[in-house]
């Protein structure tokens, strides 16, 4: 707009040699107008452009690099994140800034895959932190599909471990091109020497899990997250000027290629992250694939309908953003091949694809793993219901569990019986990480033992095996494997551990249904000193019924608070999980039996009321602390007859029918 300043200085150069009255004066005015509205359009257009322009090489995909980090259980994904980000200028609130879930910071794993975006030199690299634990395998699956390359992190002193082939081997099934990163070399166990034994192992690996030409030549580095460097070349202290990230960096930006899509095309993006917003709604992330999308498109949401594209929903992109460093940032537009969140829509989900109006074909979604276990959630029926909780019912609880399975496509829910609902997963951390968010939210409910899942190919019984990698001192070697033996384990290798003297590595197969409950048993047989993970392996022929590997219990036959005086006779009979002061009722367990049977007590009877006196005092009375079980030591703990009560509060175990004379009914009918 041209101001009234300006309008006067145009009016008095073209009236300053003429008379007012001169018919010229005006023309003139107009003339010295249109020509500088020419030459102010020319300008806006100019700087138009060349806005245009600045903002192009952040829609070129060519400056764009998207990377997963995947690696075993603690060896250094999340710490190596905090100083990638740090090293590009983002600031870090805490360690492990990625673990942004309450449960990853206590317990130290990461549950959820995160995307972030950090910016190194011109091009901007989407990088993606996954957990490496495999009963989170969904979470890897769904994202190794944004990425084109991934850094490997491998413990230079542990060497690729069952869940480094676990995530290894999806990421080679997707063609990412890997960069192997030994990290730990700064601890005094690890040499050169030890390094390049480590780097011929996973070597091996890649080439046992069908990697390409292309995928062997992979580039190795050294590194310690810890104290923060990177190096191309094995070093133990590298000099100051050294001592940061950049040849990672250079590395990704050199060997990592650029996303093959194309900005001209039609806008689509496949859904692969989905979170809620109080205000925003449903936020959808995930890698466009082809075309532009600027804030006040109009998009649609699409989904598989037996081979045909079905939509979902109309709507528009309200706004647009994208994660760097841990904070989200608002964009007004965004192309191919870069990862971003978009709000607007109400009903995709995760495998859905959201597209411009004119596109109505949907990108191939990924394949997932089947569900290896299963549990049943229902209403907490104890007597002492309803005291802790505030979401009771199996209304509550069934739409919880569903919204559970619309964000984390590893679990599936089925209705079952009498408000239950029976949830599928991949192992019983995960199912055991969602049973604790619930009952932090308020839920109150009765949790069945874990059961495997059977599958039945040309008449033949088979089940998922996992497989084991132990680690544990030489004197406890006999006491595992005769565990192992009755749990249906198989040897598979063994071996002292390079660099500790008096270790020993067991790698063995085992059925999953050998393996519940194993860990707590594992951690006591070894005194805390040896490690065990696992990974799904396949399904195979079933191995026959498990050995005796639990004893039985002591069940109450009174409803009250435990007495002192009851418990100080029952501590001969096996190992309590109750103390004085807490409620008991009929049918709930409350101790370990020392024989292979059952036994009904009475935790709850006072002591009898005389007018004798004693010499002893009751509160002299002194008992061993009682064995206290976490949530994970409880699923793994209860068997096919019982259930676990969860509330906020507390963890109970109990017999699935409280009344005895209904037990030793149903205990006369043939188990399956």
């Amino acid at each position: 707009m041209v101001g009234p300043t300006l309008l006067r200085s145009l009016w008095s150069s073209s009236t300053r040699n003429s008379s007012p009255s001169s018919p010229f004066a005006p023309s003139r005015f107009f003339s010295k107008l249109n020509s500088f509205s020419r030459a102010f359009s020319a300008a806006a257009s100019a700087s138009t452009a060349a806005s245009a322009t600045a903002s192009a090489p952040s829609l070129d995909p060519n400056h764009l690099r998207n990377v997963a980090v995947i690696a075993h259980v603690d060896h250094g994904k999340t710490t190596l994140m905090d100083r990638l980000l740090r090293q590009c200028g983002a600031d870090i609130p805490h360690e492990r800034a990625m673990d942004s879930i309450s449960l990853e910071r206590e317990r130290g794993i990461t549950i959820a895959s995160k995307v972030t975006s950090i910016s190194w030199k011109e091009n901007e690299l989407n990088m993606v932190d996954t957990p490496g634990h495999a009963d989170f395998g969904g979470e890897v699956e769904r994202v190794v599909g944004m990425v084109e390359g991934a850094i490997l992190v491998v413990d230079a002193g542990e060497g690729p471990l069952a869940q480094t082939k676990f995530v290894l081997a999806k990421a080679l099934k997707y063609g990412l091109r890997p960069i192997l990163l030994l990290n730990k070399v700064d601890r005094p166990s690890v040499t050169e020497e030890t390094c390049n034994e480590v780097e011929s192992l996973v070597f091996d690996l890649f080439a046992n899990l069908g990697a390409t030409e292309e995928q062997l030549d992979f580039p190795v580095l050294y590194a310690s997250a810890k104290e923060g460097w990177a190096s191309t070349t094995f070093t133990k202290d590298p000099p100051d000027e050294a001592k940061n990230m950049s040849q990672l960096l250079d590395t990704i930006v050199k060997h990592v290629l650029p996303p093959n899509a194309s900005i001209d095309a039609p806008f689509q993006m496949l859904v692969s992250m989905m979170e809620r917003d109080f205000y925003l709604g449903r936020i959808l992330t995930g890698r466009i694939y082809s075309g532009v999308v600027r804030v006040g498109d109009r998009v649609h949401g699409l989904r598989n309908n037996d081979s045909v594209a079905e939509k979902i929903e109309d709507g528009k992109v309200v706004k647009l953003m994208k994660k760097k460093g841990t904070i989200m940032v608002p964009v007004d537009c965004a192309g191919a091949g870069d990862i971003i969140s978009i709000a607007g829509l109400a009903s995709p989900s995760i495998g859905h694809t959201v597209a411009t109006a004119e596109v109505m074909s949907v990108l191939p979604t990924v394949v997932l793993d089947p569900p290896t276990i299963s549990m049943t959630f229902g209403v907490n029926d104890s007597p002492l219901a309803g005291r802790d909780g505030t979401h009771l019912t199996g209304g509550r609880i069934g739409d919880r569990l569903m919204a559970e399975a619309e964000t984390n496509l590893a679990i599936n829910v089925l209705p079952g019986l009498s408000e239950s609902f029976e949830v599928q997963g991949r192992g019983e951390l995960q199912l055991g990480i969602l049973i604790e968010n619930m009952r932090r939210e308020g839920f109150e409910l009765s949790v069945s033992p874990p059961k495997v899942m059977y599958k039945t190919e040309n008449g033949q019984k088979l089940e998922p095996i996992e497989e084991v990698t132990i680690e544990v001192n030489d004197e406890h070697v006999g006491l595992v494997m005769e565990a192992l033996s009755h749990r249906r384990a198989e040897v598979t290798d063994m071996g002292p551990v390079s660099g500790a003297v008096g270790r020993t590595r067991l790698s063995l197969t085992c059925p999953s249904r050998g393996l519940v409950g194993y860990r707590s048993v594992f951690s006591t047989d070894t005194r805390g000193t040896g490690f065990m993970h696992c990974a799904f392996s396949a399904y195979e022929k079933y191995r026959g019924p498990l050995g005796n590997v639990r004893k039985g219990v002591l069940v109450s036959m009174g409803y009250g608070t435990i007495t002192a005086h009851a418990l100080m006779s029952l501590e001969a009979r096996g190992t309590l999980f109750v103390s004085p002061g807490m409620e008991a009722y009929d049918g709930m367990i409350v101790g370990e039996h020392s024989k292979d049977t059952d036994l009904d007590v009475n935790p709850v009877r006072a002591k009898a009321l005389t007018n004798v006196r004693a010499a002893s005092k009751d509160e002299n009375v002194k008992l061993t602390p009682p064995r206290l079980m976490t949530l994970e030591e409880a699923i793994g703990y209860v068997a096919s007859d019982e259930l676990i009560e969860v509330t906020p509060k507390v963890i109970r175990l109990r017999k699935k029918y409280l009344d005895a004379n209904k037990r030793k009914t149903m205990s006369k009918k043939p188990r399956e």
